[in-house]
């Protein structure tokens, strides 16, 4: 298969504040799909810049007394550092602040001037009184013109979607200093994107360029909106221009007015891509104007038009490629709620280095990241226990109990039986790929791991640390502990792309360095083995708490909101009994119009609690019911066959005889504990256990999933 040309942008970080954890999700899903197509054999490049004009910029470089150039450096530089330690590697990262991108704004500025898409008009813009200066759409914030939902951007709503300007703005404030905005007329430039709407809606509604989801939002909300007539609403121009005082890219046919930001960044990716090409001696063409070139966007959904309305119509209109795809993704929440200065929860980047491995974050963003546009949340106590379970207990755990047996001796030359395990993985490896392909991590992390519980019961089985007491059993002990470490290295390779250095230290481990997908395919024979150093701990509760308190400031705006909350939360913490017990109502209550029986409960009281890490170990699975049949010889058991898909099956033996013919179950979908030791009857293995509800008997009641659920699938 002949290698692709792919272009990959990340949405460039704005140059007036610090990389925090919520920056990351973007940073690190784009990171760690570069780093598979390159793993592929694919000829990837990864382009990024600091977004570094605007009207922000000038005011912090005023208040602190030097130069935009002199803060705009500063800064790239501390974001550069930041996306460092977190192993994210770009080909290039440049500044829009740069001479490519002057030169490429003006060319893509006079092909837009060329097509008649530019007019001129007198607006009505928001002035700083107190900032000395106009207000770019970031910096307005007030009620929504349209549903009233409070504390909006001035330029679109979160609540309802609707794009407005920010004079239309009820109740604004200004949050560069908090005063009241004054009205101002100013001359400005606009595109006419209505021009543009036929090539527009043919290109985000057919394809596969972008995720349904947008496609679908694009189409209601600009592309087909209807006002109350029924009629179709044209697209608004495009508001490109803003007077001075202003930092940033004076236009050469309109002086005293410059480019607004959102037209000179996207165009940063350009021209940071021209940067390495005149590096490499590569022309820009082969990467921004060949069809043999794929142009991937990352960006979150709070830009989402901007990359799927305006950019691509500056790029059709000047000749340049468009996107093969715009990969759109949500928002982070930390403990189900926003990020909050007062609660510790608005980490930065620099803060989390300073007390956690950036590897823990990588594989738990990795762990919840799919294709779609989905929010997804950082429970810290989901967080500590994915890391404690998936990557120390299972995973770096193989590498940890087999490599120092064979320090001295190296791996087996021939690769031994090991029952079909080497296969299996290296023949999950397409499905794993594919996962990769199309963002899909979680998928890719499920199935990794699945195959990490796979090879672990082989070396609880094998007992190396038991053969190396034998010196009779030295050939065996090299043969089991090959299998373990070629186990080890395929898991390494899979998740490579989102643990390089773990990934390094496994080559360095089994000297292979890991640099090519295939090595999954074909196991390592006869290599030296370095000595095990140690590759990852368990989480510090500790320093998970030092970060938090670390980065506990009050918000600027509803901080007293906030300290409200903290307290709440400390007062609750002194008794976390007392603070279950009241989200519950007794039987016959508000909100209890079911009226439960309190009698199952007292029959049989709540267990001793138990810690999440506890709970993750339990492997609960859809399977299905292949076959049931009675033990003859036993009064309570039926004898089942449960799938758990892909040709996984596993007898077991349920005390439901009473409660079930056993043609009935045959068919149904039902829960099971998948990963319970086996446990030898006189009837045979049992390799499991159906989940059921119940005093026994007759009354056993086993659950079953709702409609949808597909065998193998994990409960969680």
């Amino acid at each position: 298969m002949p290698s692709r040309r792919i272009l990959v942008t990340a949405a460039l970080p704005y140059a007036n504040g610090q990389i925090h954890i919520g920056h990351l999700v973007e940073y690190l899903q784009t990171d760690i799909w570069v780093r598979f197509q390159k793993l592929r054999g694919n000829n990837c490049k990864y382009f990024c810049a600091d977004d570094t004009h605007g009207t922000a910029i000038m005011i912090r470089a005023r208040q602190e007394g030097r130069s935009e150039e002199e803060l705009i450096a500063d800064v790239q530089r501390q974001h550069e550092e930041d996306f460092a330690a977190f192993g994210i590697e770009f080909d290039n990262y440049g500044s829009t602040n740069s001479a490519e991108n002057r030169e490429l704004c003006n060319e893509i500025w006079a092909a837009i001037r060329q097509a008649g898409l530019v007019k001129e008009a007198d607006v009505q813009q928001l002035f700083d009184p107190e900032a000395g200066a106009f207000l770019a759409d970031r910096f307005v914030r007030g009620e929504c013109p349209k549903c009233g939902a409070a504390d909006q951007p001035g330029d679109n709503c979160s609540s309802c979607g609707t794009t407005y300007t920010p004079a239309e703005l009820k109740h604004p404030k200004s949050t560069l200093s908090g005063a009241t905005p004054e009205v101002r007329n100013a001359e400005h430039l606009f595109i006419e994107l209505e021009q543009l709407h036929g090539f527009l809606e043919e290109w985000t509604q057919s394809g596969d360029s972008l995720q349904p989801e947008i496609a679908n939002y694009l189409k209601g909300h600009f592309l087909q909106a209807k006002d109350e007539d029924g009629q179709r609403i044209p697209l608004r121009d495009w508001d490109i221009s803003r007077p001075a005082p202003y930092f940033g890219f004076e236009i050469p046919d309109s002086p005293g007015n410059y480019w607004y930001v959102w037209f000179d960044a996207p165009i940063g990716y350009i021209a940071s891509t021209q940067q390495w090409c005149d590096k490499h001696d590569e022309k820009l063409d082969d990467w921004w104007k060949s069809d043999d070139c794929e142009v991937h966007h990352f960006i979150g959904k709070d830009i989402t038009y901007f990359h799927t309305l305006f950019w691509p119509g500056m790029l059709k209109t000047a000749g340049y490629s468009l996107p093969t795809k715009v990969h759109i993704h949500g928002f982070l929440t930390v403990n189900g709620e926003k990020m909050s200065k007062s609660k510790g929860t608005f980490i930065t980047a620099r803060s989390y280095v300073n007390h956690l491995d950036p590897s823990y974050l990588r594989y738990f963003y990795a762990s919840k990241l799919s294709s779609r546009v989905d929010d997804i949340d950082l429970s810290l106590e989901e967080f500590i226990a994915k890391v404690d379970t998936d990557l120390v207990g299972k995973f770096v755990n193989l590498a940890s109990r087999s490599a120092k047996f064979v320090a001295q001796t190296g791996l087996a030359k021939e690769y031994p039986d090991d029952g079909g395990l080497f296969a299996a993985a290296a023949a999950a490896g397409e499905e794993i790929a594919a996962a990769y392909e199309s963002c899909d991590y979680s998928r890719a992390t499920r199935l990794i791991m699945s195959l990490a519980d796979k090879a672990n019961p082989y070396v609880e089985e094998q007992k190396p640390w038991e053969l190396r007491k034998d010196e009779s059993q030295a050939q065996r002990l090299q043969d089991v502990c090959t299998v373990a470490l070629n186990l080890f290295r395929q898991i390494a390779v899979y998740l490579a792309p989102v643990l390089p250095d773990v990934a390094r230290q496994a080559g360095e481990l089994l000297n292979d360095p890991i640099t090519d997908w295939a090595q999954s395919q074909h196991p390592l024979l006869g290599t030296p083995v370095g000595k095990f150093k140690h590759m990852m701990n368990r989480v510090d509760e500790r320093k998970v708490a030092a970060m938090i308190e670390e980065n506990k400031t009050p918000d600027d705006e509803n901080a007293q909101q906030d300290a409200e909350s903290v307290i709440a939360d400390n007062e609750g913490d002194l008794d976390a009994s007392a603070e279950r017990t009241a989200i519950f109502v007794k039987p016959g209550e508000e909100g209890d119009q079911w009226n439960d029986s309190g009698q199952p409960l007292a029959d049989e009281p709540l267990a001793d609690e138990c810690s999440f890490d506890d709970f993750m170990k339990v492997d609960l699975r859809v399977a299905r019911v292949v076959s049931a049949e009675h033990v003859e010889e036993a009064r309570k058991l039926l004898k089942l066959k449960l799938s758990l898909g892909g040709g996984e099956y596993r007898q077991v033996f349920a005390g439901i005889k009473a409660a079930y013919d056993p043609e009935k179950l045959v068919g149904r979908l039902v829960v099971m504990v998948a990963n319970l030791a086996p446990r030898k009857m006189k009837f045979g293995l049992s390799e499991g256990m159906v989940v059921a509800s119940g005093p026994g008997g007759e009354e056993v009641f086993v659950l079953s999933p709702d409609d949808g659920a597909k065998a193998g699938q994990r409960v969680h």
